[in-house]
């Protein structure tokens, strides 16, 4: 473990270290997964991002696949981590707002799938945001490669 954690007093209790590394591996790797998914359902994604207004809503959905990928590996590997859970957290978001405005559908039944969606991307959001300030502190278990 780094100088830097220990001085930081993250990461001093035992297993500590093991319970940081779950979490890595369980959201970034369901982040990962759901990446996977935007290419498995390229084309059903396709069509509801073009249905909510989304420009080139293949292409869109091909590049927040990609995004969701890296930045989820980012996350499990502890590599570029910063640009990882930051890219995460804004497109999470950004999705929550513009993909699952549930506020304005009529269906009660549609409505009610649109804002779990909403309340699931910004809570994933929240721990993005997490992750990232935790950014400057070398994590334990993790290839150690970043810009900061």
């Amino acid at each position: 473990m780094s100088d830097l954690a220990l001085q930081s007093g993250l990461f001093v209790s035992p297993g500590s270290a093991e319970l940081f590394l779950l979490a890595r591996v369980l959201f970034g790797g369901v982040l990962a997964f759901m990446g996977l998914n935007h290419f498995a359902g390229l084309d059903d994604m396709a069509g509801y991002a073009g249905a909510k207004g989304v420009p080139a809503p293949r292409l869109a959905v091909a590049f927040t696949g990609g995004l969701l990928v890296l930045g989820g590996l980012s996350v499990v590997t502890g590599a570029f981590v910063v640009l990882g859970a930051g890219a995460l957290a804004l497109f999470l978001l950004a999705s929550a707002v513009g993909m699952h405005d549930f506020w304005s559908v009529d269906d009660p039944q549609q409505r009610q799938t649109e804002m779990t969606q909403f309340l699931k991307n910004v809570s994933l959001a929240g721990a993005a945001v997490g992750l990232l300030a935790l950014g400057g502190v070398a994590w334990p278990y993790s290839v150690g490669l970043g810009l900061f």
